[in-house]
Order: C-alpha cells, then sequence, then structure tokens
C-alpha cells in the first residue's frame, strides 16, 4: 500500500468502509494518522484496524480534523455530511486526494489522470497496456481496478494511471496530473448535479488543477468539450475520431467510440515521450476490456456480445452500430428518459428485450421501431434472445442504464450475463 508521511499526526474521519475507504483507512494508521472510521453496517465496520476509533462522523465533533474522507458514491449535492463538514471547518475529500497529497513523498513519478462520460475506462486501461509493453513502471487505479492507496507505489520513473469520475474530481482538490485527458461529455449523473452544466464543470476541474507546464489531451469531437479546450491555457493537446483513419490492425479496438479512445491515447503516449512504434505495438496487442464489447462466446452461429459498462445511451449507441443484426438486451435504472442517441442505429436491431426497474419506461420508447419484449431478469432476457436469435446474429448485451436495481454494478451485471450465456446448452 502507498504510505506517506504527509499524514503523520493528522486526524480523519473515514465515512464508507467498502474498497476505497478500507484502502484509505489502512494507508492512513500505516502513515501515522489518528482515523476515526465509520460504516452503517456492520460487517464493514468489522473490516477496520484495531487501531482506528469506530464512530458516526455525523454524530462526533469534527473540530480540529484535517479531512473527512467519503467515498464516491456519497452524493455531495444532499448527503448531510457536506454541510457539518463545513460547519467544522472540515473538507471533505476522497482517496484520491489522498494520493494527491501523499505524491511528494513517493518515488519520483507521473500521473496521468483520464475523464470523460464515455471511453475512460477502456483508454485508461490501453494506456496502462502500452506503458507496460515499453517496460514503463506504471499502475492504474481511480474508478477502475483496485483502490490506488492499496497499490504499492512505483519505482522513480513509474506512471500512474488514473480512471477519475466527475465524484471522484469533486472530491479532489491537489490533484496536479501530467497529463489529463477529456474523451467526451454528454449528460450523465443528472441526479447529482444541478445541470448538466455543472456535470461538465466538475470534468473541467482536472484542467484547473494542473499547473501551467502540464500537458491536457483534450477530444473535441462534441460542443462541451469544445469549450473546456477554448479555456485551457496551458499545452493543450487537441485530439478526434477524423484524427484515426485505420483500425484495421487493432482488433479490440474497433468502432467511431475507440477511435476516439485511441486518439487520446496516442496523444498522451506522445506527451510522455513514447515513440510511435511502440504505441502502435501496444495498440496491436491490446486484448480489450471484460464488459465493453466483449466477446464471450458464438453458439450455433450466434455471437454474444457484453457491453455491460454501457451504462447510458450515448455509450450503448456506438455498439449497436457495430453489428447489423442485433437482438438488443437493456435496462435497469434509465439516466435519462429517452433513448436518442440509440435511435440513429435501430436499423441494426431485430428485437429489443428490456428488462429492471425502467423496463417499461424503455419498451414504451421503442415500440414504434422495432419488437419489443418486456422482462423480469437479465437471465430471462438472454433466454427469449436465444430463441430468437438465427446464425449470423448477434445477442448483445448494452443496457443504456445503471445497474444498481438488480445488481452490485456493472460487473456483476456483466458476469450474471456471462453466466446465463455460458450456460446455454
Amino acid at each position: 500500500m502507498i504510505v506517506s508521511e504527509a499524514f503523520r499526526g493528522k486526524r480523519f474521519a473515514v465515512l464508507g468502509l467498502a474498497r476505497s475507504g478500507l484502502a484509505a483507512v489502512r494507508t492512513l494508521v500505516a502513515s501515522g494518522a489518528d482515523v476515526t472510521a465509520w460504516d452503517n453496517k456492520a460487517d464493514a465496520r468489522l473490516k477496520a484496524c484495531e487501531s482506528v476509533t469506530l464512530a458516526d462522523p455525523m454524530v462526533i465533533d469534527l473540530s480540529g480534523f484535517d479531512g473527512v474522507v467519503v467515498s464516491p458514491g456519497v452524493p455531495l449535492n444532499n448527503h448531510p455530511i457536506v454541510d457539518k463538514a463545513h460547519d467544522a471547518n472540515v473538507p471533505v475529500i476522497g482517496d484520491i486526494e489522498l494520493f494527491a497529497l501523499a505524491r511528494p513523498t513517493l518515488p519520483m513519478h507521473k500521473v496521468v489522470g483520464i475523464t470523460g462520460t464515455n471511453g475512460k475506462s477502456t483508454t485508461t486501461a490501453l494506456m496502462l497496456h502500452i506503458l507496460q509493453q515499453a517496460g514503463v513502471p506504471s499502475l492504474m487505479g481511480g474508478n477502475i481496478g483496485l483502490p490506488i492507496l492499496s497499490q504499492d507505489p512505483l519505482s522513480e520513473g513509474g506512471v500512474y494511471v488514473l480512471e477519475l469520475s466527475s465524484f471522484q474530481i469533486d472530491l479532489t482538490y491537489s490533484l496536479d496530473c501530467d497529463v489529463a485527458v477529456l474523451t467526451n461529455i454528454t449528460p450523465d449523473h443528472l441526479d447529482r448535479y444541478d445541470s448538466f452544466l455543472d456535470y461538465a464543470a466538475s470534468k473541467e476541474r482536472l484542467f484547473h488543477m494542473q499547473h501551467a507546464d502540464k500537458v491536457s489531451v483534450i477530444a473535441t469531437d462534441d460542443d462541451p468539450c469544445r469549450m473546456i479546450a477554448s479555456r485551457v491555457h496551458h499545452r493543450l493537446m487537441r485530439v478526434s475520431v477524423k484524427d484515426i483513419k485505420d483500425q484495421s490492425r487493432w482488433p479490440s479496438l474497433q468502432g467511431a467510440h475507440n477511435a476516439q479512445n485511441v486518439a487520446c491515447a496516442i496523444a498522451t503516449c506522445q506527451a510522455l515521450g513514447l515513440s510511435d512504434d511502440v504505441i502502435d505495438q501496444g495498440l496491436q496487442s491490446y486484448p480489450g476490456l471484460a464488459h465493453r464489447m466483449e466477446r464471450v462466446r458464438e453458439l450455433h452461429g450466434v455471437l454474444y456480445v457484453n457491453d455491460s459498462k454501457a451504462t447510458n445511451p450515448t455509450s450503448t449507441a456506438p455498439a449497436l452500430g457495430a453489428y447489423p443484426a442485433i437482438h438488443w438486451i437493456l435496462g435497469g435504472q434509465a439516466k435519462t428518459d429517452d433513448l436518442d442517441a440509440c435511435l440513429p442505429f435501430i436499423g441494426n436491431v431485430k428485437a429489443a428485450y428490456t428488462f429492471g426497474e425502467d423496463g417499461a419506461m424503455l419498451e414504451d420508447i421503442l415500440h414504434p421501431h422495432v419488437v419489443v419484449h418486456q422482462l423480469d431478469t437479465l437471465e430471462e432476457a438472454v433466454a427469449r434472445a436465444r430463441a430468437a436469435a438465427k446464425a449470423g446474429e448477434v445477442v448483445l448485451l448494452s443496457p443504456a442504464c445503471a445497474s444498481f436495481d438488480q445488481f452490485r454494478d456493472f460487473e456483476h451485471r456483466g458476469e450474471t450475463f456471462r453466466d446465463a450465456v455460458m450456460a446455454l446448452g
């Protein structure tokens, strides 16, 4: 784990003891901090270190604390901890801010921070792959993989590659990325922000935290990103889907959405000093990510694809554009009340299978365009699609919705799909 003298003798409260919270507790305790921690779940509290004081930050006096560490899942727009910490003049921060505070005590390194509504996970994993193929010591963390604090620090010359959601950026104040990357911005998480402009402003803060000698990479394929790029006054590298003319050499990076991911990754690697040959070798050997256009199996000529990471219509649209004959499985907790981004590709859809909390609403939207079957569960949707699909067609899970109505997260949803598909005889 990361241990830092930056925390010795300081006082922190940690609210929430899931993965990032528990990693924060362990780092702070090992670094000599005085830690008070709490989780409403008794089994989660049992995982805390013996030297931690178990007490609810909502109940205790926070005066004198150096920070309240919360998970990105805590809604800052309405959770009472925000006002309580503000009244005590204590900052509400996340594990990424702790990492930022620890950086001066770590071996010399660089940080790549990657944000955006869609594509940030693939771009992060792709960056890590290219760096590791090039022999550069590197780790990824943030909104993907293991919490960054739980991983051993890199040796000198290493590169930390962080996927950063808007929620994580909201809890971060001093992360000066050597390269900050923005893939795109489309409406998302509007239950946590007053408006789309506020959501976009959250993404933009990643660039405000950079010093003037650092590099920004922004894909300027949408208006919000172009506006942010116009306000960046340090070294800026603008990229676009149009920069990528031929993707045939990169089998796991097909489609327009991956062209944008590749453009961002190439510019970032160039900013880090990697050669074009090394970058291209990494692109060619990249294996892809689970739950992102993942080919699960082919059965009786039907291909089954797991795109569970597509949690909004904009991220589902490229998947619908990738195949000519699709049995589309979608549903969960809708983030918007439309599927407008998907409708240009509806001609590729043979039938749709909706499930979950907002399955009925999605059926209403799709009914004028395509045959729709409304089902209760993902497993039922897989069975119905299997019965209808013919050789040469694709059964695609690309939900266009959040997963939390029936699953822990999108990974759990994708694993459930994979299990259901593998169980087909």
